[in-house]
């Protein structure tokens, strides 16, 4: 189901002292070591995800995936859009980048997606009933900042 045509569930925002082409990196580098993982390519297995393991180039390009997600948009600096499958939902992860006029850069997470069925009911309940996504999504984002804002060194999750 193409991004545009899933409903809405969320978004999350966090400003980051870092210039876009810094926090681009680091958005790609957090994102691909939370897909490595062992428990990302195991819940991907467990869930039927079409996407099961990181592939493709890196920086992220059109092609290019990690587990439970592919990427079907990258415009560096700028906008980074992931889309994925399993047996209880189709979504879509839009990651954006704004600069600041106070050479900061914000950093927005839109989540978008559609659970059919009473099995995708449930799974919605659990996922984001509970607040858990919106818990992983903060963390997420609370990394790619820390990771921006350091500049160099290890990427954390």
């Amino acid at each position: 189901m193409p991004r545009n045509a899933l409903p809405y569930v969320d978004d999350h925002t966090t400003v980051v002292a870092a210039a876009p082409d810094v926090l681009w990196r680091a958005l790609g580098e957090v994102l691909d070591r939370s897909g490595a993982r062992p428990g990302a390519t195991g819940y991907a297995r467990l869930v039927g995800c079409t996407d099961r393991a990181a592939t493709g180039p890196r920086p992220f390009a059109t092609g290019s995936a990690l587990p439970g997600f592919h990427v079907v948009s990258a415009l560096p600096e700028r906008e980074l859009v992931l889309e994925g499958g399993h047996r209880f939902s189709s979504y879509a992860l839009v990651f954006r980048i704004e600069r600041t006029d106070r050479g900061c850069s914000v950093l927005t997470a839109e989540t978008r997606a559609a659970f059919p069925g009473a099995a995708g009911g449930v799974y919605r309940r659990l996922v984001v009933g509970t607040g858990a996504h919106a818990w992983a999504t903060r963390r997420l984002l609370a990394s790619v900042r820390r990771r921006a804002e350091r500049g160099t060194g290890p990427a954390t999750a």
